[in-house]
């Protein structure tokens, strides 16, 4: 990656390239993912929520730029891939607890 990001937010852009568990395994486990209007709490909904994205879509994600903002780390990506309007940059709004994500919200 191009762009300097906590080591948290680098090991999720990682394992979001290969297996669900390690992409679970980034967050806390109380964690949360907001993505197109749904709402994932906690380790097992979240490997569910990527094994289901990751069977319905093919997609790569490309983070080019990242800002601080109250404690927010906001992440904008070029994501290319096989869903509706794609490509389309996404902003990827990261509440980190120490060394896990305890919150990820995705927005166009």
């Amino acid at each position: 990656m191009a762009i300097d990001l906590p080591k948290p937010i680098i090991d999720y852009y990682q394992a979001d390239h290969g297996d669900r568990g390690a992409v679970a395994d980034c967050f806390t486990d109380a964690a949360t993912v907001t993505d197109e209007g749904n709402t994932h709490r906690g380790r097992s909904a979240i490997r569910d929520w990527k094994a289901a994205s990751s069977k319905k879509y093919s997609y790569t994600v490309e983070p080019f730029s990242a800002e601080e903002v109250d404690g927010t780390i906001v992440v904008t990506a070029h994501v290319v891939g096989n869903f509706p309007g794609s490509p389309v940059d996404l902003r990827y709004f990261f509440l980190l607890d120490h060394s896990k994500i305890a919150s990820l919200e995705i927005k166009i």
